[in-house]
């Protein structure tokens, strides 16, 4: 079975009504990221970052796929696809798509600031301060703040070299490393970027771009996939 990777970032979400970090200038709402999305801020005040994340974890928890995400879901009838996203929602999972790969982390769990092994589902919108793991260490938020390693970028790379189609959908390709993915799909494969407000694309084979909305281009690059089998 063909095996399409795709790279989802801010951009489908905020079409579900989800402020994002980009829309903003690195704002949500009016908090700076630096001081509720880094290990700093944490240590700093928890109080603070706990919040945030309860917020739009409260959010997250009404939003629903849009048609960019259940286009998604339509390609898995016919292929296998994986889904590498920089969102840390649980949007493509709400759709249907049955393979996604959080980079950034995830949005619905906590994690031991204590023993990294030790995750959790987050039941309802709220993390608080006095959560603790099964050893006892205070719980956050299961999230790569910035300035943090990307463990599953090593899993993300392997996906995109195995691609017999990438597709890049509503990200800026400016965060790294996530954007660097795109290198290591093999020339001769087709690749799809798809965004209103084209980002800058270092000039590659087999590069094709759709400055479109995911919920218009994700739909019909689907149908196109799906008609033309290949």
């Amino acid at each position: 079975m063909k095996h399409i990777v795709v790279l989802s970032g801010a951009g489908i979400s905020a079409e579900s009504g989800l402020t994002t970090f980009r829309d903003a200038g690195g704002l949500w709402k009016g908090y700076d990221i630096r001081d509720v999305a880094t290990p700093e801020a944490w240590y700093k005040n928890a109080p603070l970052v706990l919040d945030f994340y309860n917020m739009r974890r409260k959010a997250a928890l009404t939003a629903l796929p849009n048609a960019g995400h259940l286009a998604l879901v339509e390609l898995e009838k016919q292929y296998k696809v994986t889904i590498v996203t920089q969102n840390v929602d649980n949007l493509h999972e709400k759709a249907g798509s049955t393979k996604v790969l959080h980079l950034h982390g995830e949005l619905f769990k906590s994690r031991s600031t204590g023993d990294a092994n030790l995750i959790y589902d987050i039941e309802g919108w709220e993390l608080k301060l006095g959560d603790k793991c099964a050893k006892g260490f205070q719980l956050r938020p299961h999230i790569v703040w910035f300035g943090e390693m990307v463990p599953m970028m090593d899993k993300a790379v392997e996906e995109a070299a195995t691609a017999d189609v990438f597709i890049v959908v509503g990200t800026s390709l400016q965060v790294y490393p996530a954007a660097g993915l795109l290198d290591y799909v093999a020339a001769e494969i087709p690749k799809y970027v798809i965004d209103p407000n084209m980002p800058e694309v270092r000039k590659r084979a087999n590069l094709f771009l759709m400055e479109e909305k995911a919920t218009t281009g994700l739909p019909k690059l689907v149908k196109q996939l799906l008609d033309n089998p290949f």
